[in-house]
């Protein structure tokens, strides 16, 4: 099972409205639960200058996404933040791990990034196994971050500091 990763393009729009109609990719980012397909569309046949935006396929099929956002604030270009999601039968395959790895090489080798933040839910435990894995530490916790499920949870602000 070899997961590639490239660029994505405007024609990809309806692939990665699949991705966030799964619930965990849904549950587990800010977006809400049945994006529409021009919401999709607007976003990456749009993408700013300062967004990097990804996806992995696997056998053809396109079964995540990763966006990296630089700061655009002159004293904070150092800074990048990024979104990902997989679709829930993915999970679990190096989907999340081609992503991030990807989106780690272009900071360190070519962006000459710094920082990378994030924040994740507390309860995803999966996902704060895969950023602990590249890296990333626990800096904070921001209480009733976000409106989930009829209730607000709290986050984790990570980050990443290249050394």
């Amino acid at each position: 099972m070899e997961i590639q990763i490239r660029r994505s393009e405007a024609t990809d729009a309806r692939a990665i409205k699949e991705i966030y109609e799964f619930e965990n990719a849904y549950s587990g980012t800010l977006q809400l639960p049945h994006p529409s397909i021009e919401l999709w569309e607007k976003r990456i046949s749009n993408i700013p200058d300062h967004v990097h935006s990804y996806v992995a396929m696997l056998d053809g099929e396109i079964v995540g996404n990763l966006g990296l956002m630089l700061e655009t604030n002159p004293r904070r270009r150092h800074v990048a933040t990024f979104g990902m999601g997989v679709k829930d039968h993915m999970q679990g395959y190096g989907v999340g791990s081609a992503l991030l790895a990807t989106a780690i090489d272009l900071a360190d080798n070519w962006l000459d990034l710094k920082r990378i933040e994030l924040t994740v839910y507390v309860d995803n435990e999966r996902a704060l196994s895969l950023y602990k894995k590249f890296g990333f530490t626990i800096e904070g916790e921001s209480k009733a971050f976000a409106f989930r499920n009829g209730e607000y949870v709290s986050v984790y602000q990570m980050a990443r500091i290249k050394v």
